[in-house]
């Protein structure tokens, strides 16, 4: 009986022994592993990219956790940001776009071979596709393309070459100017130094792109347009081509059609048939396009409040011209209205738009100038 009592007396003190060193044990590694994941946590925080974060009215930008929003971001606010992007850090906001097109594999960085300097639009239906075809082989690889398609005809442009590396929109039955209200934004063209905006029915037999670009910088042309043939659809005594000069900048037009001979239609005046504008005029001219008013009548008038002084940086290009065709494709598009036929239901909204557009400059000096105090 003795030797039992010891025997289980001897068990029961190394069973105490083994719990009280696993509970040991087990307190010891929970406190090492609490204090490695702690020097962890630490180690990750430090190795974090930093970031300045700015607040308005402070010079501080020492980070602390009470900068961070519920993820880890940085709290920022940056007022120059352009509107809407406040909450981002400058280095990742990009304000302006371009139309170049890019590859789907490869490096970024690799996509583009060239970027062209220059973009050409035309507003096109596929009967003039092999006009159109004469006029985009006066342009260089230093112009991008760009087709606006009023028929939605697209694929059949595919014949040519060049069709493959044009861009190329589609919206039925609209007009040039809503086109480049939509399409053109000045954060979207600001990669290009000249915007051309040009109909489809021009002739281009005498013109050649690159010595146009070098004459209009020559002269400081911010809106221009190629002289026009003179027996060829010509409306304005300004756009006539000059045959004894490189470019003009104003005219003589009809008795009392011109107030001041330095306002349209005798200077500070191109057509709207074919402009070509400067990155810096075209950022203006975009913001005064109404939304509603597709057919542009009546803008050719109100480019000059784009450039100052007007009459020296709006002109005609003479040694390089065009031949107006006037062929009314975009009639065609239109519906019979009123008992009209649609070309001329095309017409009467032209003329409408041109009075309209002219109400609405009118209405808006008056209310710029009531609000100063100048009414």
């Amino acid at each position: 009986m003795g030797t039992v009592n010891r025997s289980g007396v001897r068990k029961t003190n190394d069973s105490a022994r083994v719990i009280f060193y696993t509970s040991v044990g087990l307190l010891f590694g929970f406190f090492i592993g609490v204090s490695l994941q702690a020097a962890f946590l630490t180690k990750v925080r430090f190795s974090l990219p930093s970031f300045d974060v700015y607040f308005p009215g402070t010079t501080n930008t020492n980070k602390s956790l009470e900068d961070e929003g519920s993820e880890g971001v940085p709290k920022i606010y940056v007022p120059t940001n352009p509107s809407g992007a406040e909450t981002l850090p400058p280095g990742i906001v990009v304000s302006q776009t371009d139309l170049y097109m890019r590859r789907l594999w490869g490096e970024p960085s690799e996509d583009l071979k060239t970027k062209p300097k220059y973009l050409v639009t035309f507003t096109v239906g596929i009967n003039q596709k092999k006009n159109i075809d004469a006029a985009v082989k006066k342009f260089s690889e230093d112009f991008t393309i760009l087709l606006f398609h009023y028929d939605g005809r697209t694929s059949e442009w595919d014949e040519f070459e060049w069709s493959k590396r044009a861009i190329h929109v589609s919206a039925k039955r609209q007009a040039k100017w809503w086109y480049a209200k939509r399409f053109l934004h000045p954060d979207v063209v600001s990669a290009y130094d000249y915007i051309f905006i040009w109909d489809e029915d021009l002739g281009v037999e005498h013109f050649n792109a690159e010595k146009y670009i070098q004459l209009v910088k020559k002269y400081g042309l911010e809106i221009s347009q190629p002289g026009l043939e003179p027996n060829n659809g010509l409306t304005w005594e300004m756009t006539k081509r000059r045959g004894d000069r490189e470019v003009h900048k104003d005219t003589e037009e009809k008795p009392g059609w011109c107030s001041d001979p330095h306002l349209p239609p005798c200077a500070a005046f191109v057509e709207i048939m074919a402009p070509v504008f400067s990155r810096e005029a075209w950022r203006c001219v975009w913001h005064m396009i109404q939304n509603d008013l597709v057919h542009g009548w009546g803008l050719d008038f109100a480019l000059r409040r784009c450039v100052e002084p007007a009459h020296e940086k709006i002109g005609v290009v003479d040694s390089q011209w065009i031949v107006h065709q006037v062929i009314p494709s975009l009639g065609s598009q239109g519906e019979s209205e009123d008992g009209k036929s649609p070309w001329e239901s095309v017409r009467s909204r032209c003329k409408n738009e041109w009075a309209e557009f002219q109400s609405r400059i009118l209405g808006a000096d008056k209310a710029y100038l009531a609000k100063r105090g100048r009414g």
